[in-house]
């Protein structure tokens, strides 16, 4: 029994931190998009998107409409997209395969989930107002929140196991956030296509990372 417990002990030392990362950051993530999505898929309304949109717009104003949409601007196709491309060819350039893999079928793989789920649910945008940047896609999940998700769980991933992980999450996180919050604000998405976002956005790059990097690999480790 002893050495039982020592051994289980031992592997939850070696793999303690994969097993976090494995609930709280793919499982937990996958339980709230399933959760998200049968509703959607159901039609049902989620109680808080109105009211939440409407608390976003009664803070419209000049200053804020510019500072949102310069962020829903870079959270997407002159932000997040270049950044993505820039960041692989980066990491191929440093010959870090492993590292420019993950990050290249991340970025790629979510843009690939994000249109099918899209299509699939074929959710309406909210119309509880004009809005002053309008979309014309389908709204669940956010593309914007699971581009901007993706690519700030990539980085923090890669920064994981520096001493630049806690800034990497502080940034990437904001970021993110922010993002979400903008699209919202500029009432082209419910908060609940947001969150559908993050945890589809959160959930592929957890996985993706768990399958290239389960043999000893971690990012930016140095290998003797």
């Amino acid at each position: 029994m002893a050495q039982g417990g020592r051994f289980i002990a031992s592997l939850l030392r070696e793999h303690g931190g994969r097993l976090v990362l494995l609930f709280l950051c793919l499982l937990a993530p996958l339980w709230v998009f399933v959760e998200l999505a049968d509703e959607v898929h159901e039609l049902e309304a989620f109680y808080f998107d109105d009211p939440l949109l409407w608390r976003a717009h009664a803070m419209a104003g000049p200053a804020l409409d510019r500072f949102f949409i310069f962020i829903s601007a870079i959270g997407y196709q002159w932000g997040v997209v270049p950044v993505d491309i820039a960041l692989t060819i980066g990491l191929l350039i440093a010959r870090r395969w492993r590292e420019a893999t993950f990050a290249g079928v991340s970025f790629a793989g979510s843009a690939l989930l994000n249109m099918a789920t899209k299509q699939f649910f074929q959710r309406d945008r909210p119309t509880l107002w004009e809005s002053i940047a309008p979309e014309h896609t389908f709204s669940f999940p956010s593309g914007h929140a699971m581009g901007s998700a993706t690519l700030a769980m990539v980085v923090v991933l890669l920064c994981w196991h520096t001493r630049w992980r806690w800034l990497a999450v502080a940034l990437a996180g904001s970021f993110a956030l922010l993002v979400g919050v903008s699209r919202i604000y500029l009432g082209v998405h419910y908060p609940s296509d947001i969150l559908g976002g993050f945890a589809a956005g959160i959930a592929w790059v957890s996985g993706v990372y768990l399958v290239l990097f389960r043999v000893r690999g971690r990012p930016w480790q140095v290998r003797g």
